[in-house]
């Protein structure tokens, strides 16, 4: 019976999760249009990035050509690690780490919601999208690409990058795994959200401002969220076996 009860209850959060992404993905959809409007945005963040003297993604992109292995690992990660990763860190949660399973699907409810509001007030090109400035469609040029022609894209809403999802997702990845876990290395968990903004960059999906902007969504998110935190895992105390004069009667007390 509670084996059954596990099962009802494991189906249920995939149905949850499942709907609350076709849910996003529907809403997403139904933000799209305002062109103009997603081009002068991407414009000004352009020009307000340079003014902060932020490095340029052209740059960053630039560094890439000429090196088509990496160009397609980046084009990959970016395509086929967003999501799934996601997925097997909740799964993992759900199974090993149950509080931290509850607090993390929460965090990710909500900051995608965020960002949903984001998306509807502030439309965005992405920065492949302005061919005057130099920059490429790497995912078209060299594969394997996620979008289609914008104009006729109806899966997804391609004036939707500010803020970056995939950043915010692979930091909560990254959170939940490091609160979760006890070993001495686990802060290289921060490998996959630090890898994804320079793929998402690279690539030209997204803007350094996108992923600064998923990173203030997702602090205010824990802060509304605090109360839910789970106490963080910590190692299992090692015993310290005794020594002989620990063990001799007196002995201590005699120095």
């Amino acid at each position: 019976m509670a084996s059954d009860a596990r099962r009802l209850s494991a189906l249920r959060e995939l149905a949850l999760i499942a709907a609350l992404f076709l849910v996003y993905k529907v809403a997403r959809v139904a933000a799209n249009g305002h062109v103009d409007e997603a081009f002068a945005n991407a414009r000004t963040i352009w020009h307000t990035e340079r003014w902060l003297r932020l490095p340029g993604e052209l740059a960053v992109q630039q560094s890439l050509l000429g090196w088509n292995g990496l160009i397609e690992a980046a084009n990959s990660y970016y395509a086929y690690v967003h999501f799934p990763a996601t997925a097997a860190c909740l799964i993992w949660l759900y199974r090993r780490r149950p509080a931290h399973y509850r607090w993390t699907r929460n965090v990710i409810v909500l900051l995608t919601a965020a960002a949903l509001a984001v998306h509807f007030l502030i439309p965005l090109a992405p920065p492949r999208m302005l061919t005057d400035t130099g920059m490429l469609d790497l995912g078209r040029l060299y594969g394997p690409a996620v979008y289609g022609p914008p104009e006729t894209d109806q899966i997804s809403n391609q004036y939707a990058a500010m803020p970056s999802l995939h950043v915010g997702w692979a930091l909560v990845v990254a959170i939940a795994l490091i609160a979760a876990t006890t070993g001495r290395y686990r802060a290289l968990w921060l490998l996959h959200p630090a890898i994804t903004l320079l793929v998402v960059v690279a690539t030209g999906n997204h803007y350094w401002l996108d992923a600064f902007a998923a990173a203030a969504l997702l602090a205010g998110t824990y802060a509304l969220l605090r109360q839910q935190r789970p106490v963080p895992a910590v190692p299992a105390a090692i015993p310290r076996p005794r020594s002989a004069v620990d063990s001799t009667p007196g002995r201590l007390a005699d120095r």
